[in-house]
């Protein structure tokens, strides 16, 4: 790909004093091994899943843990299980069904016929709200099978979930992918966009990526860690869920006012008023709000998973 690729026949006055993402010199690749390259979006995932590993030991060593270490290691598998197929298949039926159903892939070298397109998670294409059910779903199974109480593990869970989403955001930054809508905001950028198959500059757009990757991410995980550590909160089991779920819920909203929908989706955005996320969004912050409101009523005492004193 060219340094400054043709500019994009959609263009706004001055745009050439607008960073260019290419000048950034910003590789999507972290390391090249020939035959295969590890990408820095999937260096995300597992950042997040390790960090996040760490951060629910961290916290389970506290009164009252609804789980102890053994359990925590077997979470990890489970949640990154139910982030994968989740994050995958939510992506496949809310935003890009009918490609999948029509359009075959490669895979290694094979032609393989729709809808085996599926499977090939290196063509990109995950969903959040995918993932957070499949996650969900991993965590009720899990928890039942060890007689644990899923909505107070799910509670720990939520509050590592922005570790993950926070390096996600950035790693699409990195892609120059799921860019924000136009605009002549000073800290806008211009992103390599395919127009027609040709890649061209376009106009300048707002990085939403860094946005959400602020909101979503860090100040959603301080917020949550604040709840944690100083309140009393995770003894009413769902609240930090349904925090997780209301802050995670009003800031993806928001910020889809000035992030692009999906070129498939824009016909949909402007019928119904709302993207897609947007759409998603609504039962997030509805059951979220409804966690919390109700979480007062599910306190109990609490006993320890790995031993210590009882929590009143």
């Amino acid at each position: 790909m060219p340094a400054n690729p043709p500019t994009s026949a959609e263009t706004v006055p001055n745009a050439d004093q607008y960073v260019a993402f290419p000048d950034l010199g910003i590789s999507d690749t972290a390391i090249n091994f020939g035959i295969y390259e590890l990408k820095w979006y999937s260096l995300a995932y597992i950042a997040g899943i390790f960090i996040g590993y760490w951060y629910v030991l961290k916290m389970s060593r506290q009164p009252g843990s609804p789980m102890a270490k053994r359990h925590v290691d077997d979470l990890v598998f489970w949640s990154a299980l139910g982030v994968i197929l989740g994050g995958r298949l939510g992506y496949v039926l809310f935003y890009n069904l009918e490609l999948y159903l029509t359009q075959g892939t490669t895979m290694f070298g094979v032609d393989l016929p729709a809808p085996f397109g599926i499977l090939n998670l290196r063509d990109g294409g995950m969903s959040f709200h995918g993932g957070m059910i499949g996650v969900s779903v991993a965590i009720i199974l899990y928890a039942r099978s060890q007689g644990l109480q899923w909505l107070r593990v799910n509670d720990y869970i939520a509050c590592c979930a922005p570790i993950g989403l926070g390096l996600g955001r950035m790693a699409n930054f990195v892609n120059g992918e799921l860019w924000g809508g136009v605009t002549t905001v000073p800290w806008a950028v211009r992103f390599v966009e395919n127009v027609n198959g040709v890649a061209m500059l376009g106009p300048p757009r707002h990085p939403s990526q860094l946005y959400e990757a602020l909101l979503e991410g860090l100040v959603l995980f301080i917020i949550l860690a604040i709840l944690f550590w100083k309140t009393k909160v995770r003894y009413y089991p769902g609240f930090l869920m349904g925090a997780f779920g209301l802050g995670y819920g009003i800031f993806r909203f928001g910020i889809e006012y000035v992030r692009e929908p999906d070129a498939h989706l824009s016909e949909f955005a402007a019928s119904t008023g709302m993207s897609m996320g947007q759409w998603l969004c609504v039962p997030m912050i509805l059951g979220g709000l409804y966690l919390m409101l109700t979480a007062k009523k599910r306190r109990q005492r609490v006993e320890p998973i790995a031993g210590g004193t009882s929590v009143a």
